[in-house]
């Protein structure tokens, strides 16, 4: 009886043990419940891969949104970013005159440093010099599709705030939809342009 008594203590004493430590441990490393993730914005749709009519494309100005139709029906749309304050995009009615793939400003992008820094982010060639030893980077505009000869497409680009206006001008996609718009469009494509 006595070996039963040291063995029940002994087992008692180690659950005891188990159970003291085990909820400190638990407590302190308890799974807190995740944190709410914010979904990003669903910044476009494309619905369709087959084309079954004349494609073309409506932008509007104010709810920055381009909308693609193919034979009347649309099978796509996308937020987008036009020209910001004092770099209106011209409304009217356009066609796709030009598409390169890899295509840079010839007036925006950001002077930088000789080590590569940037020193302006927003330059314009006309105004802004680079440091010495530095240079100026042309912002890149990947997927061109030009609308006008002065300078006006769209193209794949950044749109910082969703629903915004943020370019010179230009129509920025969001890149994935601007690869698959560039591979449909053909010069010639109707874009109308709305206020």
């Amino acid at each position: 009886m006595h070996r039963m008594s040291v063995g029940w203590r002994f087992a008692a004493g180690g659950f005891l043990a188990a159970f003291v430590f085990g909820c400190a441990s638990t407590e302190e490393s308890a799974v807190r419940p995740p944190q709410p993730v914010q979904a990003e914005p669903l910044l476009y749709e494309w619905n369709s891969t087959d084309l079954f009519g004349e494609l073309s494309i409506i932008i509007d100005l104010r709810s920055q949104i381009a909308e693609v139709y193919s034979g009347g029906q649309r099978i796509g749309w996308s937020i987008v970013a036009t020209g910001k304050e004092g770099f209106d995009t011209p409304g009217g009615e356009y066609t796709i005159l030009e598409k390169v793939v890899e295509k840079y400003s010839t007036l925006y992008g950001k002077t930088v440093d000789a080590a590569g820094s940037t020193v302006r982010a927003d330059a314009d060639v006309r105004r802004h010099s680079p440091p010495e030893g530095g240079r100026f980077v042309f912002a890149p505009m990947p997927y061109w599709m030009r609308l006008t000869w002065r300078g006006i497409g769209m193209h794949a680009g950044p749109i910082p705030r969703p629903g915004n206006p943020a370019s010179h001008g230009c129509i920025r996609l969001p890149r994935a939809f601007a690869i698959q718009l560039f591979d449909y469009v053909r010069i010639g494509t109707p874009v109308r342009i709305i206020r």
